[in-house]
């Protein structure tokens, strides 16, 4: 599952988070994933995130491409450092630490 209005080459807008995460459709832990990170970019980061969700059964060859080891898995790409987080996200604390909107 992709979003077509996000441009994965074009450079955010300052103060934009682009965030990609990567899963495999089907799997409770992508969907979870995907759940979890909705509700805390719909919450936290209204109006100011671009998110992008790639399905590696449409496109396998990204995961070799991108040293993606695991789904899920978010890679937070701006602000920058860009960070890795494996797994479904429902530890809220460290999804909130890794996208530094919360305690670390």
């Amino acid at each position: 599952m992709t979003f077509p209005d996000v441009d994965p080459g074009a450079a955010p807008a300052p103060g934009i988070y682009a965030l990609v995460l990567y899963v495999v459709s089907g799997s409770q832990a992508s969907r979870r994933a995907v759940a979890n990170l909705r509700a805390i970019c719909d919450e936290l980061l209204e109006g100011r995130f671009a998110l992008e969700v790639i399905d590696l059964r449409e496109f396998p060859a990204l995961a070799g491409e991108r040293h993606i080891l695991a789904v899920p898995t978010l890679i937070k790409e701006c602000p920058p450092p860009a960070v890795r987080l494996i797994g479904d996200l429902s530890e809220r604390e460290r999804v909130l630490a890794v996208l530094d909107l919360g305690p670390a």
